[in-house]
């Protein structure tokens, strides 16, 4: 998985993409935080839930076989989907 997201990062306009990538990473981490309750972590602390989030989402997509139907808003909603279980783990986690 980790190869198909740097493919995806690398591919043709490979630092606009990754402009890109970080911008839906920042719109997730931050919709994740308004959907989990409790504030965001700042900008780059969402930006980095966002990413982690897109990734997460990503696999969890492959793995139960759904598509979200491409293109930048369905990339916003794999990240966003993945962003939240990626919250939701770091506040079990943190409450243990």
């Amino acid at each position: 998985m980790y190869s198909r997201v740097y493919l995806y990062i690398c591919e043709a306009g490979g630092s606009m993409q990754a402009i890109w990538y970080v911008l839906i990473g920042l719109a997730a981490g931050w919709m994740a935080g308004q959907l989990v309750r409790g504030g965001g972590f700042g900008i780059v602390g969402d930006v980095l839930v966002g990413v982690c989030g897109a990734v997460l989402g990503g696999v969890l997509f492959d793995v139960l076989g759904l598509s979200s139907g491409g293109g930048r808003l369905g990339s916003l909603i794999v990240a966003t989907v993945g962003a939240v279980v990626f919250l939701l783990l770091l506040r079990l986690i943190r409450k243990a």
